[in-house]
Parts: C-alpha cells; sequence; structure tokens
C-alpha cells in the first residue's frame, strides 16, 4: 500500500522507484539498487548496527547513484555507449586501471566502428587525453550533485554526507580520497553490498567469495568482507522470498515516512532536475513542461486535484530517459532505426519506474502518456484519442510546445510566434488536440520569461551568461568565443561562479543553473 488515508506517497516507495531509474542510468537491470539495499541492510542488521546508521544504509544503497547523470553527455561525447561501458565497469575494481582502460578502449572503438581507421584511431587519442577527468572532475561531480539532491529531497545531514562519498574506497584510492573508518559505515556497507550483488550476476556464489577475498584491505573493509563471505547465503535475495519491492518496503527501518504536499513537490522537482541533468540539451525542460501543463489545465478547469497531479507528471515524465543512451541526446543527424526505436521507448521506462501503485503510478500512468497524439502516431503505447483523458492531452501539448521552444542539437531554437504556428498546425492535422493546445499557448502567452531583478548568488549579469554556457556544455574556449572575451576571462568568471554559489564542479554549477531557472 504506497497511498495513506489522505493522500501522499511513501518515502520509501518514491525513493525505490527512483532506485530503477538510476539502475537504467547505470546500465544495470531493473531492481539491482534494491537487491543491493536487502543485503547492506542485512549485512547491517548482522554486525549489529544502530538505527541511524541502518536508516542511512538503506536509502543509501536506493541512492547511491542520484548524481550518475551530471557530465554523463561528456563521457558518452568521447566513449560512446554509456550504458554499456558502465554495465561492463561494474564488473571490475574501481582501482584496476589496466582494466578499467581497456573497457574504455574497447567502447570507443565501438563507438567509432565502420568509421575507418584515422577517425578511430584519432577518437582513441581524444579519449586517453580527457580520461584524467574522470578523476579531476567527473567522479567529483557525481558525489556533489548526489549531496545536492539528496539534500533537497529532505535528509538529513549523516545521509548528504554519505552520498557524497559515492566512490571513496577502503584503501583511500576512490573519489573523495578517504581511507578506512574515514569513509562513512553506511557507504562501506552499500558499496560491499552493491559489489556482491554484481559479481553474484556474473559468476554467482563463487565469484562473491572470490571479491571478497581480492578486494579486502582495498575496495573494501577486511572486517565487512569477511562477515559478508560468512554470511552470504542468508544476505542475498532468494528466488523463494517475496519481490524485492515487497522486501526493500519491509525492510525499512523505523516507521514510515510519508511525503505529502510540499514535501513531495521537492522530491519529484529533484527527480526531474535528475532526469534532465542526462542531456545539455534538456536541462530544465521538465520543470517548463510542470508549469505550463499545470496553468494549461487551470486555464481549462480541471479540478484542483487534476491539475496538482498534472504538475507532478511534467516533472517526472521524461526520468525513463535514464535508460537511454546520451548518445542519442547528442545526435546532429538523423538517427537510424534502432536508435529511433531506442529513444522512444523513454515513455514506456517511465512508466515502469513508476508502476509502484497508489498516487505514485497515478502520476506514472499519467507521464507516461507525453508522447501519444490522438490519431494514434505517437509512441510508446500508440494510443487515440478514445484513450487520452484531456489531462493527457494536456500534458502532450505542453511538452510538444516546450520542445519546439528550446534548441537540439540539430536545430535551433523555434521563436515562440513559429512554435505556436507549428503547435497549430497538429492540431489542424488531428495529432495534438484543440483546447489542450490552446490552453498551453494561453498559459505561455502569459509565462514570465524574463530574468529576475535580483540575480541569484549575487552573479553578474556577465557570471549568468557564462554559468549558462558551460551549463549547456561548452568548454571555455568555445563560451569565450560565444562571448568575444578571453579564455582566461572565462576562466575568472568561473572560478568567481564557483565561489559565489558555494560549488566546485561544473556538474554542481549546471544543477544551480537548473534550480535558479537561469537556463529559462
Amino acid at each position: 500500500m504506497n497511498t495513506p488515508e489522505g493522500g501522499g506517497v511513501r518515502l520509501a516507495a518514491l525513493m525505490a522507484a527512483l532506485s530503477t531509474a538510476t539502475d537504467l542510468a547505470m546500465g544495470q537491470p531493473m531492481e539491482n539498487a534494491m537487491a543491493s539495499c536487502v543485503v547492506a541492510v542485512r549485512l547491517g542488521e548482522a554486525l549489529g548496527v544502530d538505527a541511524p546508521t541502518l536508516r542511512d544504509t538503506y536509502y543509501l544503497a536506493l541512492l547511491r547513484y542520484i548524481g550518475c547523470n551530471a557530465d554523463v553527455s561528456w563521457l558518452a561525447s568521447i566513449a560512446g555507449d554509456e550504458l554499456a561501458l558502465r554495465r561492463e565497469v561494474a564488473k571490475v575494481d574501481f582501482a584496476d586501471q589496466p582494466a578499467l582502460l581497456a573497457i574504455t578502449l574497447r567502447s570507443v572503438v565501438r563507438a567509432h566502428a565502420g568509421r575507418g581507421t584515422l577517425a578511430t584511431v584519432q577518437a582513441v587519442v581524444r579519449a586517453l587525453a580527457q580520461l584524467p577527468q574522470l578523476r579531476a572532475s567527473f567522479f567529483p561531480g557525481h558525489c556533489e550533485v548526489a549531496a545536492r539532491l539528496a539534500g533537497r529531497m529532505g535528509f538529513p545531514p549523516s545521509f548528504v554526507q554519505c552520498v557524497g562519498q559515492l566512490y571513496a574506497r577502503w584503501d583511500g584510492r576512490g573519489v573523495p580520497a578517504l581511507r578506512g573508518g574515514q569513509v562513512a559505515l553506511p557507504m562501506q556497507l552499500v558499496a560491499l553490498a552493491q559489489d556482491a550483488v554484481n559479481l553474484h550476476a556474473v559468476g554467482g556464489t563463487d565469484a562473491v567469495i572470490a571479491m571478497t577475498h581480492a578486494r579486502s584491505g582495498k575496495a573494501h573493509s577486511p572486517r565487512l568482507a569477511a562477515r559478508l563471505r560468512e554470511c552470504w547465503p542468508a544476505l542475498a535475495p532468494g528466488p523463494a522470498e517475496p519481490p524485492l519491492w515487497d522486501q526493500v518496503l519491509g525492510l525499512e527501518p523505523g516507521p514510515p515516512a510519508w511525503l505529502h504536499g510540499d514535501s513531495l513537490d521537492a522530491a519529484l522537482q529533484a527527480m526531474a532536475d535528475f532526469a534532465d541533468l542526462k542531456s545539455p540539451w534538456h536541462l530544465g525542460h521538465s520543470r517548463r513542461v510542470a508549469l505550463l501543463a499545470e496553468q494549461a489545465g487551470r486555464n481549462l478547469g480541471l479540478p484542483h486535484p487534476d491539475c496538482e497531479r498534472l504538475r507532478r507528471a511534467g516533472w517526472l515524465h521524461d526520468i525513463g530517459r535514464t535508460g537511454v543512451g546520451a548518445t542519442l541526446s547528442l545526435a546532429r543527424g538523423p538517427l537510424s532505426d534502432r536508435e529511433r526505436e531506442q529513444l522512444r521507448l523513454h515513455p514506456y521506462h517511465t512508466g515502469r519506474i513508476l508502476a509502484r501503485g497508489g498516487e505514485l503510478e497515478a502520476i506514472g500512468q499519467l507521464a507516461s502518456l507525453h508522447h501519444e497524439r490522438l490519431d494514434g502516431s505517437g509512441f510508446a503505447k500508440g494510443l487515440d484519442a478514445s484513450a487520452l483523458t484531456l489531462a493527457a492531452r494536456v500534458l502532450a501539448a505542453a511538452d510538444r510546445y516546450c520542445t519546439l521552444t528550446e534548441a537540439r542539437p540539430h536545430r535551433a531554437a523555434l521563436p515562440a510566434a513559429e512554435a505556436a504556428s507549428a503547435m497549430r498546425d497538429e492540431v489542424r492535422a488531428g495529432r495534438l488536440d484543440g483546447p489542450a493546445a490552446g490552453a498551453v499557448l494561453a498559459a505561455a502567452g502569459h509565462a514570465a520569461r524574463s530574468s529576475p531583478a535580483v540575480r541569484p548568488g549575487g552573479l553578474t549579469a556577465r557570471e549568468c551568461e557564462v554559468l549558462r554556457l558551460l551549463a549547456r556544455g561548452q568548454t571555455v574556449k568555445q563560451a569565450a568565443r560565444e562571448l568575444g572575451l578571453a579564455p582566461k576571462t572565462v576562466d575568472r568568471h568561473t572560478q568567481n561562479i564557483y565561489t559565489k554559489i558555494g560549488v566546485t564542479t561544473r556538474a554542481a554549477a549546471t544543477l544551480y543553473a537548473v534550480e535558479q531557472r537561469l537556463l529559462d
């Protein structure tokens, strides 16, 4: 049961659902994080850890990778299919540099198959030149973004600290460079549990036992590795046990927590930003769709609960994009049939991520319909007008308008008047609903688009310009060219920005720009 009397969503259910999105983003099967949660909590119980530590362990196992979408487009630009790359990386020791290098180079070569030897060699050289950025900014960015999102979801400081240690290792060779007991105990438990679950999927119990020996004193605490090895049969979820979803909800330490009203909205908006971070071309997209859909619903006189659900579905409609390779969002030319089908799966992924009963499932059912069309030409279900509620028609129109007015790699953003004309053409063609599209256009015409009079964080107008360009994925040199400035000047602005807004990585600065609506 995911809905208490009076509405709301259970925190554990929402975070378990979010964990399936991070599974997809990391190239893992759905419920991988939930299996890790079961192992980590059971191991913590076997060790007799205190209740607050067990609670942090529980949520950390579900949310360890909530920062994983940060800078992923950069990774895809040099290594190709980041989902396949991450799937392979999960099987090896993070500190095994030769193995990681071999996996990365194989990924680069696969990405350039058929483009000729020279192009492949050039791509390999570029990849090798950029690999140092993994430790310098990519991994720290994941940690910083994860901590920021966790704080916005209302988690306590102890949990925020844990999730910021995403890639820490017992031997100090991780990111951040903590050693031994400096790594929070929940992170020690979760990292070990996830390695065990990943290796068990590959080689069964023998692979788990071998891992506890090989990585003892390296990636993991010798004490925890030995205990997991001793207790593994009792820790691993078994086929005779209830479904993982039920096991995870049943393991939640302490009384169940519920999200209502503003607290639920804060969590859903953080999830929206998590999804949009995957592509620099989609930053802030889900926020805009939510705002427009809700106002359009009010313009049509929909009841308050329907408008509220429209807003929440707008935030979550693209969370299924986490399961689609980032290279598809970067394509400047036409997609192949196979790539197009992969992209068309994202509404299906959205529905599956949120298909957990109660209000969460109701939001997901609406969110998954944002690409459906009245004439049945949409996706992923191919529904027609007879199966689409007015709310679904409004969400589809809001998503379409926002997409048209946003730039994409293959085209510039349409001016508002041209986007409105394109929307009316789709109404005449029988794809979009007339009243829904009209309500969306009316809402867009009254939306405040100007920058705030007082800029956030004390940023100057020039610093806001620089931050927008950096958030969109431009390098310092590219931003300098666009602004007509020297690269050193842009670099100085960048350092000032980081200092003013209290971040240390581009990934966290990008999230800040989204939070402050600087990209609208």
